[in-house]
């Protein structure tokens, strides 16, 4: 079991008037060349939480921090312009601070909750992250002193435990679904950075193969009976 130390909140960067479902997130993970969904939780917007991504296996959702961290994901992020806005709806709300506790009293090394854009390049070394460094907006809020407060505030002591509680076990589906989740054993999983589409690799043997011809064959491309002079008819 990998040692937990860090949740690290993202959005889909989806409009809030589209649907995203678990079933086309996964999808669009893999065209990128991911084994699967990145994220290990996915809250759509009526607060449901959806498990992506088997919470044993290291993430793909923030380049450097996918070892030791959980990635969340909330549907929304732009709003209907298309522009970042933090669209989260009350019952997305109520289900990742729910999310958040329970993750917290199942991992008590958790040290830090953040924002995907907390983890952006220091670029000039003050030990701040600030807007103007930003390698994007996700989540669109700033998750880190939102969420501040579960850390000093245990379990039982928030008036909204109660209903909290109920949230994860009426929300969190039983999963992964087969069609989605990502639960492949270790020895077949393989760093999603170096993964690449399946076009592209086949793209690549076909340029080696022409370059290969080409030579065998002694053409240079200039050779022939001229009929580049024959265009058009």
């Amino acid at each position: 079991m990998r040692k937990i130390t860090l949740i690290v909140v993202h959005c889909t960067a989806s409009r809030c008037t589209s649907t995203l479902t678990p079933a086309a997130l996964d999808a669009e993970h893999r065209r990128r060349g991911f084994v699967g969904c990145g994220y290990h939780y996915y809250i759509t917007k009526d607060g449901t939480v959806h498990p992506m991504r088997d919470i044993t296996l290291n993430g793909a959702h923030v380049k450097g921090h996918n070892t030791g961290s959980i990635g969340i994901a909330y549907e929304g992020g732009l709003n209907a312009d298309g522009k970042p806005a933090d669209t989260r709806t009350p019952e997305q709300r109520q289900a990742l601070t729910a999310l958040l506790r329970h993750l917290l009293m199942a991992y008590p090394d958790i040290s830090d909750i953040v924002g995907h854009r907390d983890l952006s390049p220091d670029r000039n070394g003050n030990g701040t992250i600030e807007p103007a460094e930003w390698v994007k907006v996700c989540p669109c809020f700033d998750a880190s002193a939102e969420y501040r407060h579960l850390f000093s505030t245990p379990a039982g002591d928030d008036s909204n435990d109660t209903q909290l509680d109920e949230t994860v076990a009426n929300h969190l589906q039983p999963g992964p679904a087969p069609e989605t989740g990502v639960t492949l054993p270790p020895n077949q999983l393989k760093e999603e950075k170096v993964m690449k589409p399946f076009w592209k690799t086949t793209l690549r043997v076909l340029k080696f193969v022409c370059r290969l011809v080409t030579w065998l064959t002694g053409s240079d491309g200039n050779s022939g009976t001229g009929d580049g002079n024959k265009a058009g008819k």
